[in-house]
């Protein structure tokens, strides 16, 4: 997604579950955005967060950006957390959108109280319904670096990678956003994942 094409608005779904990372995710994108001189917008949901539910953050920029909320079939990106989340928002991408996914598995309340079933083909679908998805096994690579929160800062590197986004202005707003001590290893992270990206 170019500068030229940012004239049209960028469309970004971020989601997951509680405690995962995504509203922090998406205050930065959004931040990102705003110093590189667009308009953004940004809303979320957080659901039920405190005991693991459903948050989704919707983040939207161009030169002017009127709602914050995406439209089913607008996303450009969806930006994933959680595998079975993934597979519950793929009706938001629009036909060219892609899907950037993390492989964790967090088995949901209603599964354990026999309430519903955990997808168990969600990559096959996935697939199935999307152009090259990136599946990545962003957990054992947070763990690897020392942190397992470092997660979403590896899928905000594979996402700017697709953005026309100055990877200075990530950088900044990344060690500002983060505890100073993990400072450095976030920037490791989301290195790591522009690499994948």
């Amino acid at each position: 997604m170019t500068r030229e094409n940012n004239k049209k608005t960028v469309n970004v779904l971020v989601v997951g579950t509680g405690g995962q990372g995504v509203i922090t995710a998406s205050e930065i994108l959004s931040d990102v955005a705003m110093r590189s001189g667009f308009d953004a917008k940004k809303s979320e949901i957080h659901g039920m967060s405190q005991r693991g539910g459903v948050v989704t953050s919707h983040v939207r920029y161009s030169e002017n950006v009127a709602s914050p909320i995406i439209m089913e079939g607008e996303a450009d990106i969806l930006l994933s957390f959680e595998l079975s989340e993934t597979v519950r928002w793929l009706h938001f991408l629009r036909p060219s959108g892609r899907v950037i996914t993390s492989l964790q598995k967090i088995i949901p309340p209603a599964v354990y109280a026999g309430m519903g079933s955990y997808p168990e083909e969600a990559q096959t679908v996935i697939k199935q319904r999307t152009t090259d998805p990136i599946f990545v096994d962003a957990l054992p690579m947070a763990e690897k670096l020392g942190n397992p929160r470092l997660v979403n800062t590896i899928l905000l590197g594979i996402a700017s990678a697709m953005l026309d986004l100055p990877v200075d202005e990530w950088k900044a707003v990344i060690a500002e956003r983060v505890p100073a001590n993990f400072k450095e290893l976030n920037l490791v992270a989301f290195d790591k994942g522009r690499d994948i990206g």
